[in-house]
């Protein structure tokens, strides 16, 4: 095991398959000892023991150390016993990496409104609830006198969440909102010495099965740790882990997409153009030209020049 994360503590959520499991396993492979949540019920085609068993076994096969959890993230007691179960099997928590998630696609008027709050509750109520308890955990240690405290937490967003994707209202809001959450507990968290990053990840998985054409997900442990695959859904571990490691102490607040062989600093909603009305109530009759000319660029108003 390489030492970049030695002594450190990691709970991966959704870490039963894809991507999660890719990013259990390089932080395992990097010397941290991991908890790995997921919520399936059994390891697929096999009708025993559960997905995150699974991720388990390979993490200990290769060498590392790790313990199943079976935690709902949209739960708010689940989501304490995870930090807990990590304190009380490891000693401490170092890492959280905020993965889970689910797809009910469906264009706005098809969807219905338990898709919409439902693909919420795994993805942007779980990233909060883990980011909350692991959060508290890390103030007291603050408090008690630890600066810094070093914590990470790394969340996941995705590009329909950064510049949208037809039939996935719920999944790009979710997506979305989580960048915000990362801006605003970077800052929050940031006098305690824990940063809080996003990664925009790529590769197939079972969520990539809506995709016209999918011909199966690709499961990390298929490939070998160094080899290279445009779509494999561990991709962007390494750049996880990185961020998971001290040396990465000074990145905080940060949405980073890792898309095949490419890293990209995201940027969000910049000024592009502003318009000032000279201190008056701005008339709405007179909008039209003050678009169309001013921030436009164009004679016709929402069009680009």
């Amino acid at each position: 095991m390489a030492g970049l994360l030695e002594g450190k503590v990691a709970i991966v959520t959704g870490a039963g398959h894809g991507i999660g499991r890719g990013h259990a396993l390089e932080l395992a492979r990097h010397g941290a000892s991991v908890v790995v949540n997921d919520l399936g019920t059994s390891v697929e085609g096999t009708g025993s023991g559960r997905d995150a068993d699974e991720t388990v076994r390979i993490i200990a096969e290769r060498g590392g150390t790790a313990l199943a959890d079976y935690g709902d993230v949209g739960d708010e007691g689940d989501t304490k016993a995870m930090v807990e179960q990590a304190l009380e099997s490891f000693g401490r928590l170092d890492i959280v990496v905020n993965n889970a998630g689910i797809v009910r696609d469906r264009v706005i008027w098809n969807m219905s409104p338990e898709d919409f709050d439902l693909v919420l509750r795994v993805h942007l109520r779980g990233s909060w609830l883990m980011s909350h308890h692991a959060a508290v955990h890390w103030r007291a240690r603050a408090k008690a006198g630890e600066t810094p405290v070093r914590g990470r937490i790394i969340n996941t967003t995705s590009g329909a969440g950064l510049v949208g994707n037809f039939g996935q209202s719920n999944y790009a809001t979710a997506k979305a909102a989580i960048a915000g959450l990362t801006l605003t507990t970077s800052l929050e968290l940031y006098s305690t010495g824990v940063t809080v990053n996003a990664v925009g990840p790529g590769g197939l998985t079972r969520l990539s099965a809506t995709i016209p054409g999918f011909d199966g997900p690709i499961e990390p442990d298929q490939l070998g740790p160094d080899e290279y695959h445009p779509m494999d859904p561990a991709g962007s571990s390494p750049v996880v882990a990185w961020l998971a490691s001290d040396e990465a102490q000074h990145v905080t607040g940060q949405v980073i997409r890792v898309i095949h062989d490419k890293i990209y600093l995201m940027r969000g909603w910049t000024e592009e153009a502003v318009v000032a009305s000279g201190e008056k109530r701005w008339d709405a009759t007179k909008l039209g030209t003050v678009f169309a000319t001013d921030v436009f660029g164009t004679r016709a108003p929402g069009l680009r020049a």
